[in-house]
């Protein structure tokens, strides 16, 4: 018996909802990101062929010293001893590390350049872990056979074919050229040579860079639709996220911020603000048109205690101090709610104190 995975096979078409930042963010941390190789290498090929025409000359002038140093100045060296032997090595090397060195850091900062700006700043060992998956047989086979492996095989023919074809017509260009290449010294043939094939090459580049392009938006397609998520998935991480407790308490929290914000904003509506001086202090509504009896319109402790009676000092609503009475509001009744009836009678006597002062009808 043979067992055989058939979620290999399974079809997701149900996966129909775009991903969330969680997944998404999930997936970065294991390396899952959307990322073409094609943009990079045809960005650093492009690069180097100008930076060689740009270079060249300081790189042939290098290299015909060298040249120059090795038939003119090496009997300056006793080749048969290790310590001059050594001084002639030391003197080629720093040489050749000085020419290939300004390619090396241009390479160096044009792919570390690429790769951050398709996917930022991203270190994560996830990809090289081996896995075992790897390993299954029908996996393989469907990597092998998939849409995927198609695209890449047409995107490589198509690039042969782009670059023999610019290559071909930009040799046809120069026939008439290659005839007058006998009246020319080596070194003349050498400079023309080496300029035909840069400038053919950063034409290639050019070709290569817009099929990069082209391979970016196909591998950003694909990406979005491989990280895809059903609708039941969606509900399932919305469910871990919400028993999560840190998610839990970041949202009460900002729960609690917009009361507090609301609360305060609803200050300058109240009738009263009732205080125990320095502790407690509970602003009060009356609508008779609303509500049978006043309700808690806002109330606070301490800190809070003291900015809703800036808000009120401010917005010109009376405060009165009543030290039993703002603690028993405070601890007995919530913001919205009305007041209980055996309070009544001493809210009553605030408003109507209250009402007098400005001139209103008493409760």
């Amino acid at each position: 018996m043979i067992y055989i995975n058939l979620q290999l096979f399974a079809d997701n078409s149900d996966k129909t909802e775009k991903a969330t930042p969680k997944k998404r963010q999930d997936l970065r941390k294991k390396g899952q990101v959307l990322k073409s190789k094609e943009l990079p290498s045809s960005l650093l090929l492009l690069i180097l062929f100008i930076s060689i025409k740009i270079l060249g000359r300081n790189v042939y002038n290098r290299c015909v010293s060298i040249f120059n140093m090795f038939f003119s100045q090496t009997s300056e060296y006793n080749l048969q001893e290790p310590i001059e032997v050594m001084k002639l090595l030391t003197f080629v090397i720093l040489e050749i590390a000085k020419i290939v060195a300004p390619f090396f850091i241009i390479a160096i900062i044009v792919g570390v350049v690429s790769t951050v700006v398709q996917i930022g700043f991203l270190f994560t060992t996830e990809p090289i872990r081996p896995k075992f998956s790897h390993l299954n047989p029908i996996s393989g086979l469907k990597r092998m056979f998939s849409t995927r492996s198609l695209f890449e095989l047409l995107k490589s023919i198509v690039k042969v074919i782009i670059i023999g074809w610019i290559a071909w017509n930009s040799i046809q260009a120069e026939f008439i050229n290659l005839t007058k290449l006998m009246d020319l010294s080596i070194g003349q043939i050498a400079a023309y040579l080496a300029d035909t094939v840069l400038g053919i090459g950063i034409k290639i580049c050019f070709a290569l860079l817009v099929i990069a392009g082209v391979d970016y938006f196909f591998q950003w397609r694909k990406y979005e639709k491989d990280i895809r998520m059903s609708k039941q998935e969606i509900k399932e991480e919305y469910k871990q996220m919400e028993g999560n407790p840190e998610i839990k308490s970041r949202i009460k929290q900002k729960q609690r911020e917009i009361s507090m914000r609301r609360m305060l904003k609803d200050i300058p509506k109240a009738d009263v603000v009732i205080t125990n001086p320095t502790h407690y202090a509970v602003a009060i509504k009356y609508e008779p048109d609303k509500m049978p009896a006043p309700y808690v319109l806002a109330k606070g402790v301490d800190y809070m205690a003291q900015r809703i009676k800036e808000i009120a000092k401010d917005n010109n609503v009376h405060m009165t101090e009543n030290v039993p009475l703002a603690q028993a509001l405070y601890n007995t009744v919530e913001i919205g709610e009305a007041v209980p009836p055996e309070l009544y009678k001493a809210v009553a006597e605030v408003l109507a104190f209250v009402y007098s002062l400005e001139g209103k009808q008493p409760v």
